[in-house]
Formats: structure tokens, C-alpha cells, sequence
């Protein structure tokens, strides 16, 4: 019988604990546990939908088309009537770009955000149906050739505006079986759907697309696929629906979701079976639609009034993040600042007793650098790595509040121009030790909003919080933060604000309030937040996805006072204190392993 190394090339490892080399099913010995152990990564085991920001016009009949990232919504009826409006999602937020030349509902469309067609629909003074077509260049809208039967609420797929088609749709009491194929210049009728029907859903290409759902005297299970030529009969929808929305890239991979009146079943197509998913967040028909199985979009639609809102899913097998023991401060402390990445990493001041140790993070071990020249607890800190930082404002007996700045050059902390109002427990964001942010704390008599901005020299107060508050986290740039949580006047808040470089706006709430936690993240579209005092202390840790907050995998350790540094691909959170202070650091992957133990 051949050898483990003989199979796979390698011995088998011999590491106390849990071996943090191992590729992927490689077995290694844990000397510690005195046990065989294998690892593989932690994935999700079902899709799921998380609410994203809304569109700029609510609507629904709309037309949508693109991926989750980059997607297109076009059309539709608003409350004022038919709409012309465009917008273009980012992966983040949506921006309205030109109109439509035709405004319209029961529309739909295929394509891409920078090469796309919106086509049939219901338009004034014809609200009937219409053959209208119309191109989209990434900037533009042109008219060109029609289709070649009016109709309004088929089905669109396609690539991109060179090669579309249009399944279905109808009239006031007719239902048609028409299919027309796109070359870029003109539509042709090719072989009918076998049933005929409109309001329904579809995705895929003009050579393999499935379609689903619909109405003709009731709502439809029916699924057909095309396969360039014809139509086939396939495995009906589990819910019988109209103005469904779908997503997915040919006839064997697909999701649809949503239907009117308001649906929230969310069902995906392996190529032959649908299999009931996770449901929408918001029940919802005839919304837009665009992406894959493994990330989608719906947005706007109906409930039981037009909305604006918008869903991201995110299929199965997606990473899961994670917590893992990192290397120990040297000195145990809470109440402290920190800045950096998590290989480079900057943790100030802090209290038990009150002090100016600070220490230096290399992704794996903590090292004593130069102190601070102001020992002091509740700072605020920012900085790009362990080289360059900056730590203001701050506490400490009997000196009180303080306004003093320091700004470290990867060997020294050097006194700088003063903030212009003395604070405690504030918090602090920005990537650079020349461009940072200080926000709220406590100032005498009590609570502040008051924001100020550093730009390498000077602070200068800009625009108040909407809401005062202290021992909040804190995270992102001078021109892209977010502020959350803490401690507000009448008690905990789990209120957050978003500051873009001149105003603070509310935004969604943490789902946890808490004060004295810690934050990481680029800026204000990501982000996580973790640990803090509910109280209890707490280890919940919260990801931001620029429009609403997630629990994800807790700390290891429940705790407040922390300090954090990072993104949230990898972050860091350190020292702090559950019922005693201390050193130890966790470190933040937003991609984890499971370890499993071999047994008899």
C-alpha cells in the first residue's frame, strides 16, 4: 500500500495545535491534542439575500439587466406615471444617468451596464403594448428597429445590445407565444414558447436562455428552455407566479425570485430541478432583475406600494470569516488607540494604569517602540501602517481632557498643533498621519458631535454629527467614515452616521448598540464593527456592506475598551477587557477554515 507521502507528495506534519500552513485537506499531527487533523475551507451552505441601498426612483414593471456588481435598471412605473428614468448600481449605491428616450412600463431588457437593449412595454398615449426598441451605449439611449409584434411584460435575455431575445409577453386579455431574436440591427420571429403567457420571468443568452412563470388565466409553474432554436418543456417552478424576476447565465443555471402580488420565494435551477432558497427579505413582484446564481440583484418592484428598494443575493459556497488567536500585546490595556493593517499595525495609550506605551504590530508578534510624550487613555487615533500614525485628544488624572496631537514617524511621536477642542473618549479614522478625522467624545459639560479634520498641520472644525455621542467606533477616511454606535445622552445607541467628506447622514443601525468597541474597515461602504459593552461585554462582531449591518463570527473573546485596526478582508482587534485587562489579540479574515479531527 503506497504511503501518505508516496499519495500526496508531502509527510505528514508534525505542529502543536492546529497548523496554520495546511493546504487543503492536508493531514498533520497535533502534537498538543495527540490527534490526526485536516482542514478545508468554511463555506456557506445556502444562498441568502441582504438588503443593499435603494434606487433613486421607486417603480416596478421595470427593466433591469447586468451583474451584481455593475447592473442597470431602466423604465417601470413610478408613482407619477410611466418613468424614462436610468440608473446604474456600482456595487454600492445607484446613480440616475440620461433617460430613456420612450418613457414606459411592463418593459424589460437584456445586456450589460455599458451595452445594453430595453424593449416591448406599455407606453403612452398606446398603454396596449409596444414593438419599441432602444440601445444603450453606456451613455446614451437610441431608437432603433422595433420588434416585429407589439407586446408588453415579455421575457429579455441576452449578452449585451447585439444579441437579445424576447420570449412571451401580451395585450389586455391576449397572451402570446412570440419569440424574436436580436442581431444587433433587427428582430426575427423564430420558433414560438409552447405556452403562450406574459408577466414572465427569464434568464440566459439569445442561444440558451430558460423562462418561467407567468400569467395567462392564472398565475404559471410552467418552464420552458431554448437552446438557439427551439423550445423545450422543463421542470415546472415549485410557486406558480407572475412578474417574476430572474437571474443566471443559460438554461441550466438560473434564480428566479419575487412575483406578484407580493412573493418573497426565492427558487434555483441546477439544469433540471428547482430548489426552494432562502426567500427575499421583502416580498415583492415585478421588480428589475440582474447577475448570476451566485450573486444577484433585485431591485425596486411592488409590495403593497411601489418601493425603491434593493436585495443582494449571495449563493452557496460563499467564504465565511472568522476570528484566529494573533501574537500577544507585551503590556495588557484597555481604553487604548490603534492604527494600521493587520501586518502593520500601531497600538497607543490606553489605561491600568493610564499610559504612553506603544507597541508595534508585524503580523505576528507585538514589539515596545518609543512611548508616546503624553501618556493617556480614551484617544483617538489613524494612520496607515506601524510607520506612520497619528494619536489625539485622550483622558488621563488629574490633567483632565486633552487636545494634544502627536504624529509618529515609525521611531518617534513629535507634538503637533493642537485639536481645537479638548476630548475624551472620541473617535478617530483616516489612513494617513497627514489626513484624519476626530469625532464626537465628551467635552465639558457632557456629550459633543462636534467634528474636526486634520490636514497634516491644522485641525479645522467642519460639520457636526447629527447626534452627540461618545465611546463610539469609529472607521474609514477623512472624506469617507462611518461613526458607530456608543454612547449617546439618554444611553446606548445603536444609531450610525456616514460622513462624506463635507456632511454626517444617519444611515441603517448597528443590530447590537454598545459603547467603547472597536472598528475596521477602508471606508464607509465597508466595514466591521466588534466587541464593546452592552452591557454585558460583548463579542459580536457586525459587517457593513454600505447599506446595512450583518452578525458575522463572533471574537474569541467577548470584551470592550479594544483597540482595531485593518479592513475587512483582515482585520486585528487587541487588548481590552472582559473581567480582567488584556493583551490578547485576535486576528480578522473574512475567509476561515473548518479543522476536523480524524476518529476511529
Amino acid at each position: 500500500m503506497a504511503t501518505y507521502k508516496e499519495k500526496v507528495g508531502t509527510s505528514v506534519v508534525n505542529y502543536a495545535g492546529d497548523y496554520p500552513g495546511a493546504v487543503e485537506g492536508e493531514l498533520w499531527y497535533d502534537s498538543t491534542n495527540k490527534d490526526f487533523k485536516y482542514q478545508y475551507p468554511n463555506v456557506t451552505s445556502a444562498g441568502s439575500w441582504r438588503t443593499a441601498n435603494n434606487m433613486n426612483t421607486a417603480r416596478w414593471t421595470l427593466a433591469g439587466f447586468g451583474i451584481y456588481t455593475a447592473a442597470l435598471g431602466a423604465g417601470g412605473e413610478s408613482p407619477g406615471g410611466n418613468s424614462a428614468d436610468t440608473e446604474l448600481y456600482d456595487g454600492t449605491s445607484w446613480t440616475e444617468v440620461n433617460n430613456l428616450n420612450t418613457a414606459r412600463q411592463l418593459t424589460t431588457g437584456a445586456g450589460t451596464q455599458t451595452s445594453g437593449l430595453v424593449f416591448n412595454g406599455s407606453a403612452s398615449p398606446a398603454p396596449a403594448g409596444v414593438a419599441l426598441t432602444e440601445l444603450w451605449n453606456g451613455t446614451n439611449w437610441t431608437e432603433v428597429n422595433d420588434l416585429n409584434q407589439a407586446r408588453r411584460a415579455a421575457a429579455g435575455t441576452g449578452t449585451d445590445n447585439t444579441s437579445a431575445l424576447c420570449s412571451g409577453g401580451g395585450l389586455p386579455s391576449t397572451q402570446y407565444n412570440n419569440t424574436e431574436v436580436w442581431n444587433g440591427t433587427n428582430w426575427t420571429e423564430v420558433n414560438n414558447l409552447n405556452t403562450a403567457r406574459f408577466a414572465l420571468g427569464g434568464a440566459g443568452t439569445a442561444t440558451s436562455t430558460i423562462v418561467f412563470g407567468g400569467y395567462d388565466s392564472e398565475d404559471k409553474t410552467a418552464v420552458e428552455t431554448w437552446n438557439g432554436t427551439s423550445w423545450s418543456d422543463a421542470t415546472a417552478l415549485n410557486t406558480a407566479r407572475a412578474y417574476v424576476t430572474g437571474a443566471g447565465t443559460d438554461n441550466t443555471s438560473a434564480l428566479a425570485f419575487g412575483g406578484y402580488p407580493a412573493k418573497n420565494e426565492t427558487e434555483l435551477w441546477n439544469g433540471s430541478s428547482w430548489a426552494e432558497q432562502n426567500n427575499l427579505n421583502t416580498s415583492r413582484g415585478a421588480g428589475g432583475g440582474a447577475g448570476t446564481t451566485s450573486n444577484a440583484l433585485n431591485f425596486a418592484g411592488y409590495t403593497t406600494t411601489t418601493v425603491a428598494s434593493t436585495e443582494a443575493w449571495t449563493g452557496a459556497g460563499a467564504a465565511v470569516g472568522g476570528w484566529a488567536t494573533g501574537g500577544s500585546l507585551n503590556t495588557a490595556k484597555e481604553n487604548l488607540a490603534g492604527a494600521g493593517i493587520y501586518t502593520s499595525s500601531l497600538a497607543f495609550g490606553g489605561n491600568t494604569p493610564v499610559t504612553a506605551t506603544t507597541e508595534s504590530y508585524n503580523g505576528s508578534n507585538w514589539t515596545e517602540v518609543n512611548d508616546l510624550n503624553t501618556a493617556r487613555r480614551y484617544l483617538g487615533g489613524a494612520g496607515a501602517d506601524n510607520t506612520a500614525a497619528l494619536a489625539f485628544g485622550g483622558f488621563s488624572d488629574p490633567a483632565g481632557r486633552y487636545a494634544v496631537t502627536e504624529t509618529w514617524n515609525g521611531s518617534n511621536w513629535t507634538e503637533v498643533n493642537d485639536m481645537n477642542t479638548a476630548r475624551t473618549v472620541l473617535a478617530g479614522t483616516g489612513k494617513l498621519n497627514t489626513a484624519a478625522l476626530a469625532f464626537g467624545g465628551s467635552i465639558p459639560p457632557g456629550t459633543t458631535g462636534a467634528t474636526e479634520n486634520w490636514n497634516g498641520t491644522n485641525w479645522t472644525e467642519v460639520n457636526d454629527m447629527n447626534s452627540d455621542r461618545q465611546q463610539m467606533g469609529g472607521v474609514g477616511t477623512n472624506t469617507s467614515s462611518l461613526c458607530i454606535s456608543g454612547n449617546a445622552p439618554s444611553g446606548i445607541t445603536a444609531n450610525v452616521e456616514l460622513w462624506n467628506g463635507t456632511n454626517w447622514t444617519e444611515v441603517n443601525n448597528v443590530n447590537t448598540g454598545r459603547y467603547i468597541l472597536a472598528a475596521a474597515g477602508s471606508d464607509n461602504t465597508s466595514a466591521i464593527a466588534f466587541g464593546g459593552d452592552t452591557p454585558p461585554h460583548t463579542a459580536k462582531t457586525e459587517d457593513w456592506n454600505g447599506a446595512t449591518w450583518v452578525e458575522v463570527a463572533d471574537l474569541s473573546t467577548a470584551r470592550d475598551g479594544l483597540g482595531g485596526s485593518g479592513t475587512t478582508t483582515n482585520g486585528l482587534a487587541f487588548g481590552g477587557k472582559d473581567s480582567s485587562v488584556l493583551t490578547a489579540t485576535e486576528e480578522w479574515s473574512s475567509s476561515s477554515n473548518v479543522v476536523k479531527t480524524l476518529t476511529d
